[in-house]
């Protein structure tokens, strides 16, 4: 029975969890953090991670960047998991999480859905086959509650291209800044707000006279808890080192 920390308990991604979960007979939460820590009487909720005193296997983690350093503090000092599914780091945070890595097991994904994953197989498989000679295109829609653009997914799959194509690539978010002509070594990122979008992406390959359209649809935020939910049991006495879901799926 794996044993997990939510933190971000109460929050819109916490409650999903929670219901999922509550369906498992592989886990259970043990604790919960939020900043509310207005408990419903099934596990206790504490203001920070530091102040738990449950001893969880896994950490999975929906809250906010700034909460970073103390979940990877509280990893090193506990040797719990971490599944990190919060999305807006920086670089130099995602360096923290790769150096942390070195000494805790952390699953660092910017989605997870599997359709995503597949999607960024997809895309790359696509660079193999096209080469250099279609332009390439992103496109993310989320809700406008959503802080961070774009969104980490984007360049999850921006980078996931990148890793196959023949020349390096830059990436291109702020084209109406600058007369000039698109350049063949960009990719460009574009994000759109709106409503109640739980997340769209589209990855257009734009060649002379053709086009091909990758895309991903979520209808709702389920399939982000599931796939977290999977990575915490899968996490389940890992040893130190960066996980993500490539080897969840091919175990």
């Amino acid at each position: 029975m794996t044993k997990i920390i939510i933190t971000g308990a109460n929050g819109k991604m916490g409650n999903v969890l929670q219901s999922i979960i509550a369906n498992r007979d592989d886990c259970e939460i043990v604790a919960g953090v939020d900043l509310n820590t207005a408990e419903k009487g099934v596990f206790p909720i504490y203001k920070s991670i530091s102040e738990v005193q449950e001893k969880a296997d896994v950490v999975i983690d929906f809250s906010n960047p700034v909460l970073l350093d103390d979940l990877l503090d509280y990893s090193r000092s506990t040797g719990t998991a971490l599944v990190i599914a919060t999305t807006g780091y920086d670089d130099e945070q995602k360096k923290k999480i790769e150096e942390a890595s070195a000494v805790s097991p952390i699953f660092f994904t910017y989605n997870m859905s599997l359709g995503i994953n597949l999607l960024a197989n997809l895309a790359k498989k696509a660079v193999e086959v096209l080469g250099n000679d279609f332009d390439i295109e992103i496109v993310e829609k989320h809700h406008n509650q959503k802080i961070d653009a774009p969104s980490g997914t984007a360049l999850m799959l921006a980078d996931a291209i990148c890793e196959v194509t023949p020349n390096p690539m830059k990436y291109e978010y702020d084209r109406h800044s600058k007369r000039e002509k698109r350049t063949k070594n960009e990719i460009g990122l574009h994000a759109i707000r709106g409503g109640t979008i739980v997340g769209e992406h589209d990855i257009i390959f734009a060649g002379r006279d053709e086009m091909i359209t990758l895309s991903h649809s979520a209808r709702s935020k389920e399939i982000f808890a599931v796939g977290a939910v999977n990575a915490a049991v899968y996490m389940t006495g890992k040893s130190a080192g960066m996980y993500d879901m490539k080897e969840l799926i091919s175990e």
